[in-house]
């Protein structure tokens, strides 16, 4: 698109001009000039009056519906007594509602000097000179100047050495504006070089995520206020902890010193391991006994993990799973335990396994009972010790005893 720019209009006419008369600059925003308090009201004017007042008697017609052509007539009418400078202002906005920040970057591009160029061979002026006229810092206008160049080289818009000042033409849609235009100078750093490219990559402009990533108060104030906003960067978080094993250690450490965190995580852990326990169940067809024994699942409970465990998976991401995961894996232990309970020989097993666990742990624990680090036994002597020792030497020798009689021939 073109993007013209109107010259302002005089505030006073000029002294040889008529009062009212158009200017052949300006004659289509000619304005009618204000009737003054004293001037008597015009014959239509009367009518309007004496119509109105025999609308409210009742006495005169309804007026008709109005039309879209007269609709269209009254705006036509409009725009010929609009000002000039309202005028002005609305092309003014509609040129940037089409082409967006290009419009501005034209008028920074035909008139800042390219490089290799000097004063002497152009009209142009250099950037900090024309952000001195404007009123603004030359970083801004050179943010402006990048993303013509960009462009530029893209095919999109003409070289500057193509530009004279004053020259018109054609501008990109204003929706590609902010692939070439970065509003802030951290976006040239390399945090801002990946902050953008993750922005990209997300589907949103770069200047969001920065003016995001330069306000982290604003950041923590959204989340703490907004739980959409706090769902979002927890999603963040998970996603960086991935490839972040500085945070997740920091992460753990933060946890590990909140009591209310820890013991949020502590039953999380529990009913994902409860809720593991019968999904195991329902894949592999396969549970684990309370003495720790494997068997294969009956037919009953790989039935009743299922429905469990899609009553489970049908809640809502943000409901609580720990009651609905101790209630199926209650189930599971009983229907196991009555399943050990109806077969002898598995009862047997079950039995077997549990005493070898025990016998491995206490054997485990004994092991670590030692003196070779005390110089003199009379520094730790207890009387508990000695006799809680005979206790556990009295048991040891009836279990061996039990065991000589049940081994095989004798």
């Amino acid at each position: 698109m073109t993007v013209v720019t109107a010259q302002p209009e005089p505030a006073v006419p000029p002294v040889d001009q008529v009062p009212g008369q158009a200017t052949s600059e300006a004659e289509e925003f000619w304005v009618e000039p204000a009737a003054s308090a004293d001037e008597a009201p015009t014959a239509a004017a009367q009518n309007e009056v004496t119509t109105d007042e025999a609308e409210q008697d009742g006495d005169a017609p309804r007026a008709e519906p109005r039309t879209e052509q007269a609709e269209q007539a009254e705006d036509e009418a409009l725009q010929d007594d609009v000002h000039a400078d309202v005028a002005r202002d609305a092309q003014d906005f509609g040129a940037y509602v089409r082409a967006g920040g290009w419009a501005f970057a034209l008028k920074v591009a035909r008139s800042v000097r390219p490089g290799g160029e000097t004063a002497g061979e152009t009209p142009k002026i250099s950037a900090k000179g024309f952000a001195e006229l404007a009123g603004c810092s030359p970083e801004r206008v050179m943010r402006y100047y990048k993303a013509w160049d960009k462009a530029a080289d893209d095919g999109l818009v003409p070289y500057f050495e193509a530009l004279a000042p004053g020259q018109d033409v054609e501008l990109p849609d204003s929706d590609v504006w902010h692939t070439y235009y970065l509003s802030r100078s951290s976006a040239a750093s390399e945090r801002g070089t990946a902050i953008a490219a993750a922005a990209e990559a997300e589907g949103i402009r770069p200047t969001k995520a920065l003016e995001v990533a330069e306000n982290p108060t604003a950041l923590r104030a959204a989340i703490l206020a907004d739980p959409s906003t706090a769902q979002a960067a927890r999603a963040a978080l998970l996603d960086r902890l991935q490839e972040d094993p500085a945070l997740q250690t920091e992460l753990a450490r933060d946890i590990a010193r909140t009591d209310d965190l820890k013991k949020a995580v502590a039953a999380e852990t529990q009913a994902a391991g409860r809720i593991g326990y019968v999904r195991q169940i329902v894949e592999n067809g396969q549970v684990k006994t309370p003495a720790g024994q494997t068997i294969d699942a009956p037919a009953e409970l790989r039935a009743e993990a299922e429905r469990h465990l899609s009553l489970i998976d049908e809640l809502d991401e943000g409901e609580d799973t720990s009651e609905w995961a101790l209630d199926a894996y209650d189930s599971m232990k009983d229907i196991v335990a009555q399943t050990i309970q109806a077969d002898p020989e598995l009862r047997r097993q079950e039995r077997r396994t549990k005493f070898y666990s025990s016998l491995q742990k206490a054997t485990k624990v004994f092991e670590e009972l030692t003196f070779d680090d005390v110089d003199d036994l009379d520094t730790i002597y207890e009387d508990d010790m000695l006799q809680r020792l005979q206790e556990l030497q009295e048991a040891i020798t009836t279990c061996i005893t039990a065991l000589r009689k049940a081994a095989p021939g004798e």
